[in-house]
């Protein structure tokens, strides 16, 4: 008969989720997803570092992906440097990259050294080839995402801009 002690071990060891585990289940993108999807998305992104004033990205490269902040603090701007956003832990940036094969519409940079969770296009495609139901599943997510953002600008569009009339560009 198997000792308690090394039953409890073992569902601990079966239980211990990585850092990178974690934030990806509190990313919208991926929080619906089951145990096994969820290592499937871990043992395909990046982890890469960055050092303070090193650019994750830059405005008109090519959007290769999106990135979740696991440490650090990541400033989105403009070429000129105007501020859009101060990004944190658990935040992410660089979806649309997922969908669409355009430039970069601004700069990604960090403010001190930050560590960071890469999900490229080529990775996404590669998942919706081998399991369509999965693929789905992560676009349906990135959908919603982007109809919330897009929601959300409209908004603002109209409380900056009276004459805004949202029909005519939806």
């Amino acid at each position: 008969m198997a000792h308690p002690i090394w039953s409890n071990i073992f569902k601990l060891i079966g239980k211990k989720r990585s850092e990178a585990e974690i934030a990806l289940k509190q990313v919208p993108i991926f929080e619906d997803l089951n145990r096994r999807e969820l290592k499937g998305i871990r043992k395909i992104v990046h982890e890469r570092e960055f050092l303070k004033d090193e650019y994750v990205f830059k405005a008109n490269t090519p959007g290769l992906g999106m990135y979740i902040i696991l440490r650090g603090t990541i400033r989105i701007e403009g070429e000129d440097g105007t501020e859009f956003a101060t990004l944190s832990s658990g935040d992410f940036f660089g979806e649309t990259a997922l969908i669409s094969e355009d430039k970069r519409s601004a700069n990604a940079k960090a403010l001190g050294d930050c560590r960071v969770i890469a999900f490229f296009r080529s990775d996404l495609l590669e998942i919706i080839r081998r399991s369509p139901v999965f693929g789905t599943k992560i676009l349906f997510n990135l959908s919603n995402i982007m109809a919330a953002r897009l929601k959300k600008t409209n908004k603002l569009l109209q409380e900056t801009n009276p004459n805004f009339n949202e029909s005519k560009y939806s």
